[in-house]
């Protein structure tokens, strides 16, 4: 989840962060879902591994748009139950789910989110894809040497 936090910090997108528990801490997490909004979160970004349940959970809770990330933890099938956890939602409580071990990817997209709306994240995030573009301009040039 690390990934994550870098991602919102290298777009200057502020972030606060809480480990909670769908199982474990359940009360915790109740709290922490119905109170984001009036906190001035806009988005959540939750990682769950095994079952997973805490993106939905989550979701459940608030309107604020969540992002789920599953997690290859010690007690998962390979990873593939908390994809399947995260992806497969009942109608009405939607997850954005990115790849197993995405938490880069679901920083990028929680600062898109944000860029709808703010012009600085926005303008970074153009940045940000005008540099993927020349990445793969070099890789295609270095190919032809």
């Amino acid at each position: 989840m690390q990934e994550a936090i870098d991602t919102l910090h290298f777009f200057s997108v502020k972030t606060e962060v809480k480990v909670v528990s769908a199982h474990r801490t359940p009360k915790a997490m109740v709290e922490y879902a119905e109170s984001a909004q009036e906190r001035g979160i806009k988005v959540i970004i939750a990682g769950a591994g095994g079952a997973a349940h805490l993106p939905g959970m989550v979701a459940s809770l608030t309107t604020l748009p969540v992002i789920g990330v599953p997690i290859k933890s010690s007690n998962s099938i390979d990873g593939w139950d908390s994809v399947l956890s995260i992806l497969q939602m009942p109608s009405g409580v939607p997850v954005a789910t990115v790849a197993l071990n995405g938490a880069r990817n679901a920083g990028i997209l929680a600062a898109q989110i944000i860029g709808v709306y703010n012009h600085d994240v926005q303008k970074a995030m153009h940045t940000f894809k005008e540099s993927l573009k020349e990445k793969v301009a070099v890789m295609n040039s270095e190919l032809n040497q």
